[in-house]
């Protein structure tokens, strides 16, 4: 299978990679990473927004802009369509990875890896491309600046922690350039091993305390989203967030549903396919997902043994990457292949369960995997909340975790440098770019006040 991604040029030692990074600095100096200027012919970014629903499903593209009008970071987490076209606009020096696509902090998170470790990593990748390196970090350090500026902090706090994670991704990367291929690739975040190294000893306390309730509440399967009716495990409804798909008069999604479900048993490994065919598809339920997702089609699946075991997989739409007109469209046409590759490539503890569907007459791609726990992922949004320059400094660490897999570290590494230079540019860029997105932000205020764009909080 071709891999989604440029390789480095691994035949070559370390130090002749070190030094073309560090010659690429004569092409395009590391401080130019810090102007952000809007191109004369940028487009309007309601247009972008405009194009970019309607190919999403209709009915929830209000509940979308709903979501997005919450404040400027929640906009940016939407609006992935609109900063893609601008990052294409950006200088970049050429080392390309396998991008996320969409790199801001509350696309990181925690979760079991298969020997029962909570590991933090990138896990989100429905919009993951090979793209230059430098978009991914300016877009996740872009996140902490346009946070951290609507919490009313002050702009010195605000280009500290845009700092801190362009300083952790520059360190981790040089670091990694060291090690051998093998080393480097199972290189992985023990969650563990990082909250007891918080300073204060309160936090420290509190988030090992929250990680061991979340973890075993993990092995007690899902309580909240299941209950018992007539003796059998079914989704729990909660419009409009999760809606029942089995046994409606409209059975459109259900069909397509277990459609999709079928083809992806096709795509799975055969030991993978050996150990579903130990459950039954017993329920089928639509799920809203985050705010960028909000619109595409995503379905809760439910698997049940005769004992009362429980398996939920979740079914997600696969559209062309935001990055694709810029970027290019990559190796695979199959969307959810694209999506399911990148994930294999960036993550170090992926989904067992993870696969796509078969390419379909409507073009309507889907991957699947295991439903996450949301209760692990509340362990990384209190640190966000509450230890912000600490999870700066976690997320910049696992984004250059992800790109080394993919591509050439230690290039990457060199033309970075072990100054400040690199991370001074980018937070610069960061700062200037969270205005942007302010200003971006009010017009599609002002489009909704206007009626052009309809947001409500019901679908």
């Amino acid at each position: 299978m071709p891999l989604e991604h440029v390789p480095p040029q691994a035949v070559l030692p370390v130090a002749e990679r070190r030094a073309l990074g560090q010659q690429l600095r004569k092409v395009l100096p590391r401080s130019q990473h810090a102007v952000w200027q809007p191109p004369p012919a940028r487009r309007d970014p309601v247009e972008l927004l405009l194009d970019n629903g309607r190919h999403l499903l209709s009915h929830l593209v209000p509940l979308r802009y709903h979501r997005m009008r919450e404040s400027a970071f929640a906009f940016l987490r939407g609006s992935a369509v609109i900063m893609a076209a601008d990052l294409a606009n950006t200088p970049a020096a050429g080392v390309l990875v396998q991008s996320c696509g969409d790199c801001h902090f509350a696309n990181f998170g925690v979760f079991a890896a298969s020997d029962g470790t909570a590991v933090f990593d990138v896990n989100d990748f429905d919009e993951t491309l090979r793209a230059p390196f430098e978009w991914d970090l300016k877009r996740l350090a872009t996140s902490f600046a346009v946070d951290a500026r609507g919490r009313g902090l002050p702009d010195r706090t605000c280009r500290h922690l845009a700092r801190v994670a362009a300083q952790a991704y520059r360190a981790q990367m040089s670091a990694l350039a060291t090690l051998d291929p093998l080393t480097a690739w199972h290189d992985r975040i023990d969650l563990v091993d990082v909250l007891n190294r918080i300073d204060d000893p309160k936090l420290r306390a509190r988030e090992l305390k929250r990680l061991e309730t979340a973890t075993e509440a993990g092995r007690r399967g899902y309580p909240r989203l299941l209950h018992r009716r007539e003796g059998h495990w079914q989704i729990k409804p909660n419009p409009p967030v999760v809606v029942p798909l089995t046994g409606q008069m409209d059975d459109t999604h259900e069909i397509a549903a277990r459609a999709a479900v079928d083809s992806y048993l096709t795509t799975v490994a055969p030991d993978i396919r050996l150990l579903l065919g130990r459950y039954r598809l017993a329920d089928l339920a639509f799920k809203v997902v985050g705010v960028g997702s909000v619109g595409t089609f995503c379905v809760i699946a439910l698997f049940t043994t005769c004992e009362g075991a429980t398996l939920l997989l979740q079914v997600k739409e696969a559209r062309a990457s935001v990055l694709a007109p810029y970027a290019g469209l990559g190796r695979y046409r199959n969307q959810g292949q694209r999506v399911v590759v990148g994930q294999r490539i960036m993550q170090r503890e992926s989904d067992m369960f993870l696969g796509w569907t078969q390419d379909r007459a409507d073009d309507q791609y889907c991957y699947v995997r295991q439903l996450k726990d949301p209760r692990l992922a509340l362990v990384g949004s209190g640190l966000a909340d509450h230890a912000t320059p600490h999870y700066a400094m976690l997320c910049g660490v696992a984004l250059a975790r992800a790109h080394a897999r993919s591509g050439d570290a230690a290039r990457i590494a060199g033309y970075m440098g072990s100054g400040g230079v690199f991370d001074a540019a980018i937070a610069d860029f960061a700062m200037a770019y969270a205005e942007q997105v302010e200003r971006d932000y009010l017009l599609f205020l002002e489009a909704i006040k206007a009626g052009t764009l309809e947001a409500k909080d019901s679908a």
